[in-house]
Order: structure tokens, then C-alpha cells, then sequence
């Protein structure tokens, strides 16, 4: 289950205690996690809290952004060392990449400025790849 909040983008505050935005999509699937944990026989309860100040809502989020961040940046690392690569190696790595972008866009909350930049690192790898043809 671990596995599956982490997927959602949560922040760790504690032992068995995560964060989210309050928001339907994500509240839909913690749901599901909770009816599958119970259908598994366990004990599962959702619970709705407020962070105790703006500042430490404020920092939640930007901590949250940050570490998807540099999710980003590891996509623009990728698809920069792809470009020297053969046409069929940059293909597989624009495609791995989208996949990538994709996985992180599900637990990117609050959008960094990388997110933008990434994607044109992907696109521009890709256009790399068809126009090489």
C-alpha cells in the first residue's frame, strides 16, 4: 500500500501518516486504497487535516514541488545525454522519457517550472529522432 500513496505524490509527515492537497482525484483514489486494505481484511481510515499555519502549508507544498523537481531534472539529464545517441537509442529514450513525464504529472501537485522544461527536452529529443529520418 506504501508503494501505491507514494505514486499519489505524498509527503511523509510521519509513521504512518501522509500528506495530499485535498482534492477529489486524489481523494478518489485514497478510496480505493482504503476499501482495497479493507477487502484485504485490515483497518483503514481517512482522515482530513489542516496544516497548523500557512507557513507550514506553504512549506509542505514547496517541499512537495521540490522533490518533483528534481524528478524533472532527472528527465532533462536523460534526454540531454540521449542526443548523441543512435536514432533507435533515442527513440527508446524519448519513449521511456513520455512514460516518465507521465508517471510524475500523477503525483505533480504543485507544478514546478522544471515540469514545462522537461517536456520540451522530451519533445525536442523526439523531434530529434524524426527529423533525422
Amino acid at each position: 500500500m506504501w508503494r501505491k500513496l507514494r505514486r499519489l505524490g505524498t509527503a511523509q509527515l510521519g509513521d504512518g501518516l501522509v500528506a495530499l492537497p485535498n482534492d477529489a482525484r486524489t481523494k478518489e483514489q485514497l478510496e480505493w486504497i482504503a476499501d482495497e486494505v479493507l477487502e484485504a481484511g485490515g483497518e483503514a481510515t481517512l482522515w482530513v487535516a489542516r496544516a497548523g499555519s500557512v507557513g507550514q502549508e506553504r512549506g509542505l507544498a514547496a517541499a512537495m514541488a521540490d522533490a518533483v523537481a528534481a524528478e524533472y531534472r532527472a528527465v532533462i539529464e536523460g534526454a540531454d545525454a540521449a542526443v548523441g545517441e543512435s536514432d533507435s537509442a533515442r527513440r527508446r529514450m524519448a519513449a521511456r522519457l513520455r512514460r516518465e513525464l507521465h508517471r510524475i504529472a500523477q503525483r505533480d501537485h504543485f507544478p514546478p517550472p522544471d515540469r514545462e522544461q522537461a517536456h520540451r527536452a522530451v519533445e525536442r529529443l523526439a523531434a530529434g529522432v524524426e527529423t533525422s529520418r
